[in-house]
């Protein structure tokens, strides 16, 4: 009876909690930062390693996220240097992807938010 019980609170600390096991796989097309209309192509993409990559309006970046679902907690953003008009648009969606501290997956929609009700909202992308 020991054994069971011991197996299912490790089976219960092996729970995968992060943000891909709870509908964030895949590649997500930024809409919104602080409820204002981005108008730049950008996206984030969340690996099951914990790994998160994506485009910004000039360069592609990426980094690592560590905390379990539903909180987010993003490494350093290491992106390439190129310049483009968009530069602006892209140091704004670097600047608040790096205060987000909460996920939510909702369906078609990701939003990252914080405590100063700072948020970005994605929509998830469709191949095809």
């Amino acid at each position: 009876m020991r054994f069971l019980a011991l197996l299912l609170l490790i089976s219960a600390c092996e729970r995968d909690e992060s943000l891909t096991a709870y509908g964030a796989a895949g590649t997500w097309d930024l809409q919104e930062i602080n409820g204002q209309p981005f108008d730049a192509p950008a996206s984030i993409v969340f690996a099951e390693d914990g790994q998160v990559k994506g485009e910004a309006p000039c360069n592609s970046y990426s980094t690592y996220q560590s905390a379990p679902y539903p909180w987010i907690e993003l490494g350093p953003i290491l992106s390439t240097k190129r310049a483009c008009a968009d530069l602006s648009a892209e140091q704004d969606y670097f600047a608040a992807l790096g205060k987000m501290s909460l996920a939510e997956v909702s369906g078609e929609l990701l939003i990252l938010s914080n405590d100063e009700d700072e948020s970005l909202l994605f929509r998830k992308q469709h191949d095809g």
